[in-house]
């Protein structure tokens, strides 16, 4: 499980930057910190180097991912960027590839429009309508929850373009520039602040080379991309769990009741003890998942993904949430950060399919 000389060499050089440029700063997405890394070519670390990335594997991504996370960089529209890039690497037209992987290195945000108020967890009960028209297609719907939005300069739409065959067929990707006509957002406010947005389609017109792969088959390519986002998902909140452990021992250590460091009563050293454990089981399994999906040449690893999903965000959400509590008042006081660590990792077991959901995929893959 060792890192290779330059995996290790690539993870010490994003914790210096983070920690020479990020300071305190509680945003979701700083535009200026996001170009830096652009400029030094991180955005891209698996975009295909034909178009101007590392086309480096997933384990490399997990590490850049766990470091910015640990490090709490402000960059939260890079999740959704790389989620979204490679569906146009995959699926897209050369033409369309070039343009919107080709803004992304250059740091713009991209976003993945897909859940609905009626479609949440059930993908297939979309209902957003991508209709011909005049050799392009026209789209009437609402979107919800769609991350980062009012950040993105394109918008990856799933849209339902058939309503024959199963509620599975008749799905198709569609590339949205910002600013369209007949498309606007509002941000929803949640305890993160607005970082979701419901999106409101209007006779919203597309050109006919505004699909992504082949019409009727975005279900088919949503199901190629699950891998990536559960493991971003899990790199990113095995960081944060890093971040609120190693927070919550340096305060027990220092915080003094009763004439001793609270650390070392018996009830909070033990509850470390478990956590410390958890950590390293975490780091294990998401680290291990990233190199088994590097070895299958990408091929889909439902059971695996699904599993370092799951035990990263529950673990980060246990972790910040116990974090809080051991450092009493100060875990609710924005002062210690705690709580913005519990406000990043609560909606964790959520999105990106519900820990409810990865327990569902998990067990179907014995027969179950």
């Amino acid at each position: 499980m060792d890192l290779t000389t330059e995996q290790r060499d690539f993870v010490s050089a994003v914790d210096d930057f983070c920690r020479r440029e990020v300071g305190a700063r509680d945003t979701a997405h700083d535009d200026a910190l996001y170009r830096k890394m652009a400029a030094l070519g991180w955005l891209g670390i698996n975009v295909p180097q034909e178009y101007g990335g590392a086309g480096q594997g997933m384990l490399d991504l997990v590490l850049f991912l766990e470091t910015i996370a640990y490090r709490q960089a402000p960059i939260g529209g890079f999740a959704t960027s790389v989620i979204t890039a490679a569906s146009y690497a995959k699926f897209a037209s050369e033409e369309r590839k070039r343009e919107v992987l080709g803004d992304f290195l250059r740091g713009e945000v991209l976003a993945v429009s897909m859940s609905e108020p009626g479609a949440g967890s059930d993908v297939g009960a979309l209902t957003c309508k991508a209709a011909r028209q005049d050799g392009g297609w026209v789209v009437d719907g609402q979107k919800t929850w769609c991350s980062n939005a009012h950040l993105a300069r394109h918008i990856l739409l799933v849209a339902r373009t058939s309503a024959d065959g199963g509620k599975h067929d008749g799905l198709t990707m569609f590339s949205v520039p910002a600013g369209v006509d007949g498309l606007a957002i509002h941000g929803i406010d949640t305890m993160g602040g607005r970082e979701v947005n419901d999106l409101y389609f209007t006779g919203c017109a597309l050109p006919g080379d505004a699909v992504v792969g082949e019409v009727g088959q975005g279900w088919r390519q949503l199901m190629a991309g699950l891998n990536l986002e559960r493991m971003i998902l899990a790199a990113l909140m095995l960081g944060t769990a890093r971040r609120a452990f190693e927070d919550t021992v340096s305060y027990v250590r220092e915080r003094r009741q009763f004439g001793r460091p609270v650390g070392s009563f018996q009830a909070l050293r033990h509850r470390l003890a478990d956590h410390a454990t958890e950590l390293e089981c975490t780091r294990l399994l998401v680290h291990d998942v990233a190199r088994k999906i590097d070895a299958s040449g990408g091929e889909p690893l439902p059971r695996e993904a699904s599993m370092a999903k799951l035990k990263a965000t529950e673990f980060a959400k246990a972790m910040a949430l116990d974090g809080m509590q051991m450092l009493g008042g100060y875990g609710y006081a924005t002062e210690y950060g705690m709580e913005r660590l519990v406000r990043s990792t609560v909606v964790s077991t959520v999105y990106g399919g519900t820990s409810e959901i990865q327990r569902d995929v998990i067990g179907k893959t014995y027969g179950l």
